[in-house]
C-alpha cells in the first residue's frame, strides 16, 4: 500500500468558509452568530469535493489512503476564544468524519483539537475523546504556537500539555505537530511560519526529556522536519553542548517526519540523513504548493515521484510508504487488518 499520513481537507464545499466567516463576525456582533445547526452540506457535496480533487489525484500518484484532517490553515486558534475554537473544530471534525465514512478505503480520519491562546492544553481533552470513540481518529493534529505566530505558548515540553498527552498515550494514537494560520506579518503563514514551527518543535525537544516521562508518545514533524535535516550536525552539536545524550537516543524513537518536500535534492537529504523507520510517506496534497514545477513538468506535491526515484531498496521503499504509518499509527493499522489489507 502507499499511505499518505499528511492530508488536509483544503476542498471542503464553501458553506463551511461561510459559516466561519459568520462566526467570526459574531465575535464584534453577536447579532450576527452562525447558526450551530449549519452549515448544511449534502453527502453528494461532499463527494464532488473530494472525487474532483484529492481522489482523483490519489487514484493518478497511487496512493491507496491518506490520513485526513481539517484543514490547517483554517484551524487559526488565535481567533476568539475557547468557546470559538470549540464549536469550530467540533464542525471541521464532523465534515472530516462523513468523508471518511463516505469512503472507507480511502480515507482515514484525523482531529484537529479546540486550542485557544492562554487556555489550558487539558481543555482539548474532550474533543479528542469524542473524535476517537465517536469517529475513530487515528491521530490528532498538535499546533505548537496557538497564538498564530506570536509563540506565546510554552514549549512542548511544559508539563501543561501533560494532560493531552497522558490521552494520546491511553489511546496510542500520534500526533503532527502542525501550526495554522500566521497572525504575524512577518511569516508568510505556509513559507515561513510552518516550516519555522517545525524546526522550534524539534529543538524544544531536543532541550526537553519528554518521553522520559511518555515513552510511548509519537510525534509527527511534518514539511521533512523543516530546517531539521539540513542543519543535523547543529542540532547534534547542541545536543552535546546542553549535555543530552545523542539525539538518535532520545528523540529519535520518539519522533518522525514526512516527505512533505517538493523538490528531488530536499527527498535526497532528509532520506540521508534521517533513519528510514524515522520518515513516513507523505504529500499534502492540494495543500500550500498546488503548481507544476518548470522543471520537470510535474506537480511539486507529487511527492511519490521523488520518493521512488531516490534509489531506495525495495524493503526501505515499502517501510517508508506503507509500514512505518502502520507502526507510527496503530489504530490505523488495527482498522486496516479488520478489513484484510
Amino acid at each position: 500500500m502507499i499511505i499518505d499520513c499528511h492530508g488536509h481537507y483544503t476542498t471542503a464545499p464553501p458553506a463551511l468558509a461561510q459559516w466561519r466567516d459568520r462566526q467570526i463576525a459574531a465575535l464584534s456582533d453577536p447579532a450576527l452568530d452562525a447558526d450551530p445547526a449549519d452549515p448544511r452540506i449534502s453527502d453528494e457535496e461532499l463527494r464532488r469535493s473530494v472525487e474532483d480533487n484529492q481522489l482523483r489525484l490519489m487514484d493518478e500518484r497511487g496512493i491507496d489512503l491518506t490520513v485526513f484532517s481539517p484543514r490547517a490553515s483554517f484551524m487559526a486558534h488565535h481567533i476568539g476564544d475557547f468557546r470559538t475554537s470549540a464549536r469550530w473544530a467540533a464542525l471541521c471534525n464532523e465534515l472530516v468524519a462523513r468523508v471518511c465514512a463516505l469512503y472507507p478505503d480511502r480515507f482515514a480520519p484525523a482531529a484537529m483539537l479546540p486550542q485557544s491562546p492562554g487556555t489550558d492544553p487539558a481543555t482539548c481533552v474532550p474533543e479528542l475523546v469524542r473524535c476517537v470513540e465517536e469517529y475513530g481518529a487515528v491521530a490528532v493534529n498538535l499546533n505548537p504556537d496557538p497564538s498564530g505566530g506570536h509563540w506565546t505558548a510554552p514549549p512542548l515540553t511544559d508539563r501543561s500539555w501533560y494532560p493531552l498527552y497522558e490521552k494520546m498515550v491511553e489511546y496510542d494514537i500520534p500526533a503532527m505537530v502542525h501550526v495554522s494560520t500566521s497572525d504575524n506579518p512577518a511569516f508568510h503563514t505556509t513559507g515561513a511560519h510552518y516550516l519555522n514551527a517545525d524546526t522550534t518543535a524539534f529543538m524544544q525537544l531536543v532541550q526537553g526529556d519528554l518521553f522520559a516521562d511518555f515513552p510511548g508518545l509519537r510525534l509527527v514533524i511534518p514539511h521533512g522536519g523543516g530546517a531539521v535535516p539540513y542543519h543535523w550536525g547543529r542540532f547534534r552539536g547542541l545536543a552535546m553542548a546542553l549535555g543530552r545524550p545523542p539525539i538518535e537516543e532520545y528523540v529519535l524513537g520518539n519522533v518522525y517526519f514526512d516527505t512533505c518536500v517538493y523538490h528531488q535534492p530536499g527527498i535526497d537529504l532528509l532520506l540521508d540523513v534521517v533513519p528510514a523507520r524515522n520518515i513516513l510517506f507523505a504529500s499534502e496534497m492540494i495543500g500550500a504548493v498546488r503548481g507544476i514545477d518548470p522543471d520537470t513538468g510535474h506537480h511539486f506535491d507529487d511527492t511519490r515521484r521523488y520518493v521512488e526515484a531516490a534509489g531506495l531498496s525495495r524493503d526501505t521503499l515499502a517501510g517508508l510508504c506503507e509500514h512505518n504509518a502502520r507502526t507510527v499509527y496503530p489504530r490505523l493499522d488495527a482498522l486496516l487488518k479488520q478489513r484484510g489489507r
